[in-house]
């Protein structure tokens, strides 16, 4: 293999469920001669894809977690990582993401740009990831990579520029033809790993030039040497390649290749586009906060013999120990070497550093600037960034959304409940969107996650791998509290109980704040309450915003401003403040008429047209409210925002609804106060909760 960085490409394939971006990973390791059998997902033969290595993800054929590989293509070494499509698993994506340096978009010849296909390029966005597009399954009925285009550019804003177009599409699809080459390619072979290429059919010359014209218009704007050839009639190839990586790494272009993995047609040029257009390490500008300066930004180069830095973006917890998945920024490193965690300043050893390959680890001695390594037996966090003490440097973490839905575990014995709290354990420290906590009320463990399939997910691991019986209870809604107007506190604790008593008064008022987070301001004049008292009087109001005495749920967006109080010389202390501000709470809190907020979710359904009534009535039907409809084709979708309350089964309704044609993403969106109508009940459901009822 090629060491030099130059010749490194760290990629990700990304897109919407079930686009194909797995068989895509499955044929690119075939031609890399990575693997020497293709198996499909959800196979026949029970073997399943390569990159799908959980028992889960070959029943279900989707992907749940991202799996790395690696492999090699015209003398460039390329590390992969697979990502799942479903909105439930999206911190896998954004995990990837954050330390790639590059990407391909697969997008559905059929179903073009989906709902998830926007959610995954509003996070390559995030992390400024360049990309190639590919437009995946021509050979499916209703197949239109030219529809595609144009949707990549109205609704993701992308400049699409076609680097092909096919001959033949739908059942007649059988190769492709390259604008840049003006050459016909076809795919031979029991795999199509035989590549011939040909002269253009008459019938398609001159759309192949129409089209390479529009190529050549696009690329020229990022090379002037390319213009010059155009005008001189002189255009060679290499000045296309570069004008369009050029335009790539900048992400103002985005190259747009055709083909079908699952007939193996078109894989080989996007490889070839990968380690043409996309950016080695060296291309891609890296920044570390350096702690010693005050988180003041630093550039990481990508010199081997530099400091050190590297990023611990994916954690695996196997039966043998922590699998900690290691981006390195800068610097190398070897088996042997001593690494300091910068967020708590511990020193580990590495004693065991491999590559991986899906669920296979290749043990290697040493590893340098872009390589995507694991680490084995290293105790640490998602997140944490390793130096080799040498800087204390850290870099920034990737977004984590916060989860939306909950939902009670039980376990059926006493074994299941030590089995059930290892699992849990595992799961937090592998899953940042996962949350685990245990009611103080009703004394149950309380599970959150992204959505349904995540916690289902979750629940089915626990019984695979850790063989914990468990039950589940319903989901719980994460409600929230807000105040709807202002209210005036004017508070006095007093508590004499021989010897030095206890004494605080506070006056004020609270309102709800524009921006929805707490605030508190310090109006107090003439020292009616000494200043080292006021931090105990603000940590006061924000203990009691933890539980709201309405629902038991959070208070959000809550202003606090004191402005008189009264201290006493000897029985005034930071706990009588802390006492009174909650008291002080307490007699506003009721005045202010607290509302219950709930999550509303962000919901887009895409369905085939003829069952479109039945998605917009089943969106109304749960006090949802239709924010647009859009006909593509066979194709609607139809976005709304649903309360997360009313969501629950929707799935399996939505299957029936359409004869199992239809398919839904939701993320959350924003609290909206609960309507009065159903305010009451809510408030006697969650109170009945509080006393012990299941969740």
């Amino acid at each position: 293999m090629n060491n030099n960085i130059q010749y490194l490409r760290n990629i990700g394939i990304s897109a919407h469920i079930d686009s194909g971006k797995t068989t895509l990973t499955e044929r690119i390791l075939y031609y890399t001669k990575r693997i020497f059998a293709v198996h499909e997902v959800k196979g026949k033969d029970g073997v399943g894809a390569t990159m799908d290595s959980m028992d889960l993800e070959k029943e279900r054929g989707i992907t749940i977690a991202s799996a790395a590989t690696y492999c090699e293509w015209n003398g460039h070494r390329i590390n992969i990582i697979d990502t799942p499509g479903h909105v439930d698993f999206t911190i896998e994506v954004e995990r990837s993401l954050r330390v790639l340096d590059g990407s391909i978009l697969v997008l559905c010849a059929v179903g073009g740009v989906q709902s998830q296909s926007t959610t995954v390029d509003r996070q390559m966005n995030r992390y400024k990831v360049p990309r190639v597009a590919f437009i995946n399954k021509c050979d499916r009925a209703g197949a239109d990579p030219f529809r595609v285009v144009d949707q990549l550019r109205q609704k993701l804003n992308h400049n699409a520029v076609l680097m092909q177009i096919p001959i033949g599409l739908e059942g007649d699809f059988e190769g492709v033809i390259d604008l840049v080459s003006m050459k016909a390619i076809y795919f031979e072979g029991p795999f199509g790993e035989d590549v011939r290429t040909d002269a253009i059919p008459s019938q398609h010359i001159e759309e192949a030039k129409v089209r390479r014209e529009a190529l050549l218009d696009a690329a020229s704007l990022f090379s002037d040497d390319l213009t010059e050839a155009i005008l001189e009639d002189e255009i060679r190839e290499e000045l296309i390649h570069e004008a369009v990586r050029k335009g790539t790494l900048s992400r103002e272009l985005t190259p747009v290749f055709i083909g079908s993995a699952y007939k193996n047609i078109g894989i080989q040029p996007v490889l070839d586009a990968v380690s043409e257009y996309l950016p080695s390490p060296e291309d891609v500008e890296n920044i570390a906060l350096d702690l010693d300066q005050g988180e003041q930004e630093v550039t990481l180069s990508t010199n081997p013999d530099d400091p050190l830095v590297a990023l611990a973006f994916k954690l695996e917890v196997t039966p043998y120990g922590q699998l900690t998945y290691l981006r390195v920024y800068q610097g190398s490193l070897g088996k042997g070497n001593d690494l300091i965690n910068t967020r708590n300043r511990k020193k580990i050893k590495v004693g065991r550093l491999v590559r991986m390959h899906a669920d296979e680890m290749i043990d290697i001695p040493k590893a340098g600037s872009g390589d995507i390594v694991a680490l084995f037996g290293v105790d640490c966090f998602s997140g944490d960034t390793f130096t080799d003490g040498r800087l204390n440097y850290t870099l920034s973490s990737m977004f984590v959304p916060e989860p939306v839905i909950s939902l009670a575990v039980f376990p059926k014995d006493n074994k299941s409940t030590t089995k059930m709290s290892r699992a849990l354990n595992r799961f937090i420290r592998e899953d940042p969107t996962f949350r685990s906590r245990v009611d103080s009320e009703s004394g149950e463990t309380i599970i959150s996650g992204m959505g349904e399939l995540h916690l289902e997910i979750y629940v089915e691991r626990m019984k695979r791998e850790f063989e914990a019986e468990v039950d589940t209870g319903n989901p719980q809604v994460a409600y929230r509290e807000a105040i709807s107007r202002k209210a005036d506190f004017d508070y006095i604790h007093k508590k004499q109980t021989g010897g030095a008593g206890q004494y605080g008064r506070v006056a004020g008022f609270i309102e709800p704040s524009e921006d929805g987070n707490y605030e508190f301001l310090n109006q107090i004049k003439g020292g009616s309450i000494p200043t080292e008292y006021i931090p105990a009087v603000d940590k006061g109001f924000q203990s009691c915003l933890i539980k709201g005495p309405v629902t038991g749920f959070p208070i959000l967006g809550m202003k606090v401003t004191i402005n008189d109080g009264q201290f006493h010389a000897v029985d005034s202390s930071e706990r009588a403040f802390l006492k009174a501000a909650i008291g002080a709470f307490r007699q506003a809190y009721s005045k202010a008429r607290p509302l219950i907020l709930e999550p509303i979710m962000k919901i887009a359904v895409e369905c085939p047209s003829e069952f479109q009534g039945n998605v917009m009535a089943s969106i109304n039907q749960r006090r949802g409210l239709i924010m647009s409809s859009a006909e593509d084709g066979v194709f609607t979708t139809v976005e709304g925002e649903v309360p997360l309350s009313e969501m629950f089964g929707y799935a399996t309704t939505l299957r029936s609804l359409t004869q199992g044609k239809a398919e839904f993403t939701m993320e959350f969106s924003r609290y909206s106060k609960v309507p009065d109508s159903i305010k009451e009940d809510l408030k006697t459901t969650l109170a009945k909760k509080a006393k012990g009822g299941k969740a």
